[in-house]
Formats: structure tokens, C-alpha cells, sequence
């Protein structure tokens, strides 16, 4: 597949790193030359200097041959200029746009973006994306990672296997038969830096993260069982007033009328504007590393600090303050993936990394086949993915035991209608179930095939 990249910051070369590891042709824009020149010294991709939107500069990059375009600058009028562009003069079929500004969003302005006004297939919003990945940690605070698959039936959860934990050192076989009704599977484990698929024999142990799929009413369930049994934050503090801090805010107004929620927001002209549109909660104006702001916001009492400033030492930071004066629990924004791999030795429960989230959403629409939804994990060591099963697939009609799956894939969960099966090796795969799986890397081709449209079909 060729694809061009307008944006060579953060996202845009996350994206790049990735299609490029797949032996995509990638093509990167940008108006720095020197982000360029790193990218290209980096990276297998060609990289061209100058603004995405400008078709001059898209026709040298290879506009006229792309299949698809992903204009993710900091700009949100350049991408949509760029999408529009890539559609009028080039005719790229598939045009990804990140567009962060919320007005843009309305649902009375739905229509702007349709193929008679500003083609644009998929829009991103980082910002609501990433708003509501707080908002599930929030939920879940046993977890460091949830994602939601089949239409919110299915929940992915990532969970730290501590030393007190009830089942480590249990063959995973054997949890089946200590809780045959609970619908629930093992699918991957990170364990000293490897991320792997887990066999029946297999045990878990101390310090292992390991990842479970779970029809989405019983995960608070199978939390308990890994050990985790922490109750939903109800005493909130959030560092950072910007448009995610103030969009979880305004959520968890809307949605949990017994959240106690306080703000701390560095810019005084930005703290007055947040306290006229919320409404219950308290709005502090100063730095959330100062220790007096965080004693004002009763940080002691509080089940959770969430800090969501565009600092990430800063939210680091906090969080370790926070956690040291008598908070229960932190979690940070984190937009450097280098800095995940430390932050739980540092005390810090979770974190949120924009730049993956932004990548996951991009891969769905990458991914050949009928794929519904894509999930990195492990700075894209592995992923979870959802796919459609139509009647050419090789899955359709076998008991499970019987296919020759890749050793890097685990069948997780399996959405018909309304009903969530959690599998087992007499399950089969009927045409036009959502199955949802985990694969590291090595393997998502061969789940691509699986789920390819076949020439029979038409």
C-alpha cells in the first residue's frame, strides 16, 4: 500500500514507524526540514519538505499514485485542506484527518465533512479519543490498560499480576475449571520485556501484565479474581485544563453525580474560562507541582490524580507528589512512549499515551480485510484486533482446534448478534461473526488473509 503522511511530529512518525515495519510505501510531509531529515535518517520512508496541502508538494511525493492519505499536522484547516486536495486533484480513495478543535465535531455540522463538501473518510479527535480512555481507567481503576471491542460488549483489560495476586502460579488450564462460568480468557502476557500468547500450561507470575478479554459485565468480576478490587474513583483530581483535562471533566459531571472533582490549571485566563462552563466542580488556578496547591485540592483524600497537562514531566511529577502526600491512586498523560516502561516503577498506576491511541485508530483503517477495530498495544508489540468473518474466510465452519492458527494469535471473543461466546476448541466461526483476537506482530498478516475479502466472493 502507498501512503502519504502530512505531519512528521509525534504522530505522524508513529504512524510512519509502523506502516513502514509492514513494507508499506510511505511517503512523509512537512513544512520542518529538519523533523523530515529525522524521520528519513530514522525510518524507511521517503521524506519531502514543504506544506501538505499544497498540491505541488503532494504531486512530488506521489499523490497521483497513493492509496491513501493521513493528514495528522498540527493544523487542523491544513489536514482538511490536504484531504480535500488529495480527493479534487489526486483522487486518493481513503483520507484519514486528525481534527482537534471540537466545534468542528457538532452534530449539526456532520454534513461538512460528506463527499459533496470536504471529503474527509475518517476523522480522529485525540482528544475525545483519548478523553475517554481516562474515563474507562477511571472506571476500572484495578487496570493500567481497557479497551472496548463489539459495539462495547467485549473488554480488553490489562492488569498487573502482583505478589498477593489469587492465581499465579495456576496453569492457566486450571482457572477454567475453578470458574467454568466466567467468560473470560487470558490472551497475551508481558513478562520481562516479552510480550507473548500463553498456552494452557502456562502460569502467570508476580510482575507479569497480563491481558484478558471479558464480556464487558464481568470484568469487574474477573478484576477481583486477578487480585483487584479497587472501587471506582469517586474524589478526582485533575492536573491540566486543556481540551482533554475539560472534557473528562465535563463527563464525569454529566455521568457521575457523586465524582467530587477538583482542577488545578496553571493559566490564570484559562482557569476563569474552565470554571464558567463547569458547574460542580471546583477550579484551582496554579502549578500542580507546587505542594500547597495540591494540599488546597485536598490531594490527601483523594481516590485519584489524573494528570493530563501537555508536560509530560510534569505529569510524572504530579503524580509521584500526589501519590507521596496521601493519594491513592495517579495516572498520567504520557505523549513520550519511552517514558511508559518507567512509570510503574516510579508508583504511577496507569497511564494514556495520545500518540498510540491516534496510531490504533489509523491501523483500523490500514488493515486489509474486514477489520472493525484495531488496538496497539506494548508500543506495537502486539494488537487487538476485531474482524469480521465473511463466508470466503478460512475460519468459517471448523471447530477451532482444528485450524492451523499462528502460535502468536489467541481467538479471545466472538460476537453473534447480541451474544458474546468466549471459545473454546469446539467453537466454531459462522459467517458474519465479529471475532475479536489478539495477535503480536509477527501474525497480524496472517490475520489479514484470514478476513480478506476472496475474488469467489463477488
Amino acid at each position: 500500500m502507498k501512503v502519504l503522511i502530512c505531519g512528521a511530529g509525534q504522530v505522524g512518525f508513529g504512524i510512519a514507524e509502523r506502516l513502514a515495519a509492514e513494507d508499506n510505501d510511505v511517503s512523509i510531509i512537512d513544512n520542518t526540514a529538519e523533523l523530515v531529515q529525522r524521520v528519513s535518517d530514522i525510518l524507511d520512508v521517503r521524506g519531502f519538505v514543504g506544506h501538505g496541502s499544497h498540491p505541488d508538494v503532494l504531486d512530488q511525493a506521489g499523490a497521483s499514485e497513493a492509496d491513501m492519505i493521513i493528514a495528522v499536522t498540527l493544523h487542523d484547516e491544513v489536514n482538511m485542506v490536504a484531504c480535500q486536495v488529495a480527493h479534487s486533484v489526486f483522487n486518493i480513495p481513503t483520507k484519514i484527518a486528525r481534527v482537534r478543535a471540537q466545534s468542528y465535531l457538532e452534530p449539526h455540522w456532520r454534513h461538512l465533512f460528506s463527499r459533496d463538501h470536504m471529503p474527509i473518510d475518517v476523522i480522529i479527535s485525540p482528544e475525545i479519543e483519548v478523553g475517554e480512555m481516562v474515563l474507562r481507567r477511571l472506571h476500572l481503576p484495578g487496570a493500567f490498560e481497557t479497551i472496548s471491542f463489539g459495539d462495547g460488549a467485549v473488554t480488553v483489560v490489562g492488569v498487573i499480576c502482583e505478589e498477593d495476586c489469587p492465581i499465579v502460579d495456576t496453569p492457566l488450564i486450571q482457572l477454567t475449571e475453578l470458574f467454568p462460568d466466567l467468560p473470560a480468557v487470558v490472551v497475551a502476557v508481558q513478562r520481562e520485556g516479552r510480550l507473548f500468547v500463553p498456552h494452557g500450561a502456562d502460569q502467570l507470575l508476580a510482575g507479569d501484565e497480563a491481558y484478558f478479554m471479558a464480556r464487558a459485565d464481568q470484568v469487574e468480576r474477573t478484576l477481583k479474581i486477578f487480585g483487584h478490587d479497587e472501587k471506582q474513583a469517586n474524589r478526582v483530581v485533575i492536573a491540566g485544563g486543556g481540551n482533554i483535562g475539560l472534557y473528562v471533566a465535563k463527563k464525569l459531571e454529566e455521568t457521575q453525580s457523586r465524582t467530587r472533582l477538583k482542577l488545578i490549571e496553571n493559566d490564570r485566563m484559562r482557569a476563569v474560562e474552565i470554571a464558567e462552563e463547569l458547574s460542580r466542580s471546583v477550579v484551582l488556578h496554579g502549578s500542580a507541582l507546587e505542594e500547597e496547591v495540591l494540599r488546597e485540592a485536598d490531594i490527601a483524600n483523594a481516590d485519584t490524580m489524573v494528570a493530563l497537562t501537555n508536560d509530560d514531566q510534569v505529569n510524572i511529577l504530579s503524580c509521584i507528589m500526589a501519590k507521596r502526600l496521601g493519594c491513592e491512586r495517579g495516572l498520567c498523560l504520557l505523549n513520550n512512549a519511552g517514558y511508559a516502561s518507567i512509570v510503574r516503577s516510579l508508583g504511577i498506576d496507569a497511564d494514556v499515551n495520545p500518540r498510540a491511541i491516534t496510531v490504533s485508530r489509523v491501523l483500523q483503517h490500514v488493515r486489509r480485510g474486514r477489520i472493525r477495530g484495531v488496538h496497539s498495544i506494548q508500543n506495537g508489540a502486539g494488537e487487538v484486533i476485531e474482524a469480521e468473518a465473511l463466508e470466503t474466510s478460512p475460519l468459517v465452519g471448523q471447530p477451532l482446534r482444528e485450524l492451523e492458527l499462528p502460535d502468536g494469535l489467541r481467538i479471545g471473543a466472538i460476537v453473534r448478534g447480541k451474544d458474546v461466546i468466549i471459545p473454546d476448541g469446539s467453537t466454531e466461526i459462522l459467517a458474519h461473526d465479529r471475532v475479536i483476537m489478539f495477535a503480536i506482530a509477527d501474525a497480524v498478516r496472517e490475520v489479514e488473509h484470514m478476513f480478506r475479502v476472496s475474488l469467489e466472493f463477488f
